[in-house]
């Protein structure tokens, strides 16, 4: 059933002189489409996903980037036959069908704009660029990553961060007004239109072979790492969203496992199981039958697609008895679609609500910060000294609003922490 977008009638919307436009940001990772790209790739991945977690020194990157194209090549080439990652035009159908649902309740007040982690000519300070020479003030950041972690939406915030601070108007900053949405695995509508994916796959090709206890269902997630140097490596999330869709299928499927699809990286601790040992302890509990469907990946890539593969192969080697079919991701399914739009649908009504504010680029003047501090200090203790000794509730030292130290914006999930996505 299609998620509704919400009743929110637009002509209520009250928009201001010059602020009555929207520029979704949606992002993704990119995969090369050219192998003479591999390196490059590899090298701005190492930067922005390895560094979160593996203790490699920067200069490593370079040659370990060339290293791991050739092996890229390899696998991508020769093992798979000229393989091409369907991602980036899977992805480009996902940002026109949700402008398109967008479009439908808002107009030519919304337009959404691709951004790739790694692919030109799409990285974020390109497609902010040209947001900004078309004349956008209010932006909306959406990563269209299941789960938040460092490895996801936190290096999208990185990226935009990054270009905003150099893409300046004058000593203001050309964004007035800003939203954000993290991530979607929470989200009624997309827990249940997995479920409902798998439930039709197995009713279609299974239901009149196997009995609904011999039908084993992995579950996939991207891997995460078990420490990222402190940031949120998505195993919460994950978890939580394995939890959920398995809730909606347990009572008629009961042979059910969370996979994690982890990276061959040395000396670091992966969740755990596996897709591969998931579906052997599926088997060994007398699965006969492995469907395996990802639910923490939205759009395909060569994980979902090269890594399973590689994990069916080694299971029918072990297990040649047993069936393997895999689901695709929710690509631009129409329903994923609706909801994807309907989730930042009340962010686009605060955007365009919102008066928007003139933010200078010279940034925040320390010296009010100071000044304001030692204000609090002064007035804390002369107002303790006021009620002689009592040294109870009254007497504070208000460091709060006005003493902050900010620490940055981190987020997760290892939805690339290979350097080849």
């Amino acid at each position: 059933m299609a998620t509704q977008i919400s009743a929110i009638d637009p002509s209520e919307v009250e928009i201001g002189p010059g602020d009555d436009r929207v520029a979704v940001l949606l992002m993704g990772y990119g995969e090369v489409e050219s192998y003479a790209d591999f390196a490059n790739y590899n090298e701005q991945a190492l930067n922005l996903l390895t560094a979160k977690f593996a203790p490699v020194p920067q200069w490593v990157y370079p040659p370990l980037a060339k290293l791991l194209a050739a092996f890229d090549l390899h696998e991508w080439s020769h093992q798979h036959g000229q393989f091409i990652s369907p991602h980036n035009a899977i992805f480009e159908r996902q940002r026109s069908g949700i402008e398109q649902a967008l479009q439908q309740r808002w107009g030519d007040r919304v337009s959404v704009f691709k951004a790739f982690n790694f692919c030109r000519p799409h990285l974020p300070e390109q497609v902010l660029a040209e947001i900004r020479d078309r004349g956008f003030s209010k932006l909306l950041i959406y990563p269209l990553l299941v789960v938040d972690s460092i490895f996801t939406s936190g290096i999208a915030i990185e990226q935009v961060n990054r270009a905003l601070s150099q893409l300046t108007d004058g000593d203001t900053h050309w964004v007035r007004s800003m939203r954000y949405l993290p991530s979607f695995y929470d989200q009624a509508s997309y827990i249940q239109l997995l479920a409902k994916l798998v439930s039709e796959k197995i009713d279609r090709d299974w239901r009149s072979h196997f009995l609904p206890s011999q039908i084993g269902i992995v579950l996939l997630n991207h891997g995460c790492p078990h420490e990222a140097k402190g940031f949120v490596s998505g195993i919460a999330e994950s978890q939580a969203l394995y939890e959920s869709v398995r809730r909606e299928l347990i009572t008629r499927y009961p042979l059910i496992s969370i996979g994690w699809l982890n990276h061959d990286t040395p000396m670091i601790d992966w969740t755990q199981p596996n897709a591969q040992l998931a579906a052997r302890n599926l088997i060994e509990l007398g699965a006969k039958a492995i469907l395996m469907a990802p639910i923490g990946f939205a759009t395909e890539n060569h994980e979902t697609l090269l890594d399973v593969d590689h994990i069916f192969l080694a299971l029918q080697r072990q297990y040649p008895e047993v069936v393997y079919q895999q689901l695709p991701c929710v690509n631009d399914h129409p329903e994923f679609l609706t909801m994807a739009a309907d989730w930042v649908d009340p962010l686009i009504t605060e955007l365009l609500a919102e008066t928007s504010a003139v933010i200078h680029f010279a940034g925040f003047d320390r010296s009010s910060l100071d000044s304001e501090h030692h204000h609090h200090q002064s007035h804390s203790h002369d107002h303790s000294h006021d009620h002689g000794h009592d040294h109870g509730d009254n007497h504070s030292h208000d460091h709060g609003g006005n003493h902050s130290h900010h620490h940055g914006h981190s987020h997760d999930h290892a939805h690339h922490q290979h350097s080849h996505h």
